[in-house]
């Protein structure tokens, strides 16, 4: 499962959901507005930035839009 902390104030995130949603994957955003959320986000990641994808399935945690793009292109398909 693909978990994707993200900002609604972040360009950035948007980026990401828009591409994720234009092509069909899966994924569950994780809002860190919520205080459960970022904290979640820090014990996961261990610095306070975002988009922060996390890859349950394989343990993959990464940061920055288009590592996160490629990784996804690469390794998901449209369900």
């Amino acid at each position: 499962m693909l978990e994707l902390y993200y900002s609604e104030t972040c360009p950035y995130c948007k980026k990401v959901m828009t591409n994720f949603d234009t092509n069909g994957i899966v994924y569950t955003p994780i809002n860190i507005s919520e205080q459960a959320n970022y904290e979640k986000l820090l014990a996961l990641g261990h610095i306070s930035q975002v988009p922060f994808l996390y890859d349950t399935d394989n343990n993959i945690k990464m940061y920055e839009s288009d590592k996160i793009i490629a990784y996804v292109e690469k390794n998901y398909r449209a369900v």
